[in-house]
């Protein structure tokens, strides 16, 4: 269980976040939304233990973040970057392989389990065929991919994902979130995710937090948060519920035709 108390979060021209209280049960998939600039990744950066709250606590289990070393925390929660980074020339197993290293003792090789786990969550991924790529001869959605197999491969209970769709064509989209759907059911792991569209989340997510104005408009079902009052004072844009099959769409346009 995740919960922040009263958070805020500057930077030095303006505070983002400004007494922030929420709660990520265990086992839950959140989808955690807003316009941007509205803080969704200084969110998630603070649950990571990544930044420091300027006011209120972060806590993971009933435990502030601050008090876990980072090793622990890895251990506990992977975080997926909004744009993913790799600093050295490593193949994609090689990279991949880095979400081991929290479980290895200093000068310990990985074990033949180590490799086993890898080879898995690439195959989830659909990256195993990019095992001896560098980041220079992979696209950008590629790249995202071998990041979230990395994550993977860490075996955390919560998984913090930063924009996972960015750079991904529609079919990879819907294969990533059906990933992420089955590992929260079939593992329990937490999974919050910033995810930009509205139908999307409406679709895969049970659970939203909605930020706007520095703080936290919605909290709970996702179904009854996606409202049209709600997405016109977010987003500046029209929302209208429609049915598709059973299951609920939203039609959008903007407030104010062109």
């Amino acid at each position: 269980m995740i919960e922040l108390r009263d958070v805020s979060y500057g930077y030095t021209d303006r505070e983002v976040l400004h007494g922030v209280s929420a709660r990520f049960e265990a086992g839950g998939m959140y989808a955690v939304m807003g316009a941007n600039g509205c803080g969704k990744t200084t969110l998630l950066r603070l649950v990571a233990g990544m930044l420091e709250p300027g006011r209120g606590e972060v806590l993971l289990q009933g435990r502030s973040v601050r008090e876990y070393s980072a090793r622990q925390l890895a251990t506990r929660m992977a975080y997926v970057r909004q744009l993913p980074q790799t600093d050295f020339e490593f193949s994609a197993f090689e990279t991949v392989l880095m979400g081991r290293n929290p479980y290895q003792h200093r000068l310990q090789n990985e074990s033949e389990e180590d490799w086993r786990i890898v080879e898995r969550c690439m195959k989830q991924t659909n990256t195993w065929h990019l095992r001896f790529s560098k980041p220079g001869q992979m696209s950008g959605g590629e790249l995202q991919r071998v990041m979230l197999a990395r994550a993977l491969a860490q075996q955390t209970p919560v998984m913090l994902l930063d924009e996972p769709l960015a750079n991904l064509d529609i079919a990879h989209q819907f294969e990533i979130l059906d990933l992420l759907c089955s590992i929260n059911r079939n593992e329990g792991k937490t999974i919050l995710l910033v995810i930009h569209d509205l139908n999307m989340a409406l679709r895969y997510c049970p659970q939203l937090l909605l930020l706007h104005g520095g703080g936290v408009l919605y909290q709970g079902s996702t179904s009854e948060g996606l409202v049209p009052q709600n997405i016109s004072k977010v987003f500046g844009i029209r929302a209208a519920v429609v049915d598709d099959g059973g299951s609920p769409l939203l039609r959008l346009q903007p407030e104010t035709e062109v």
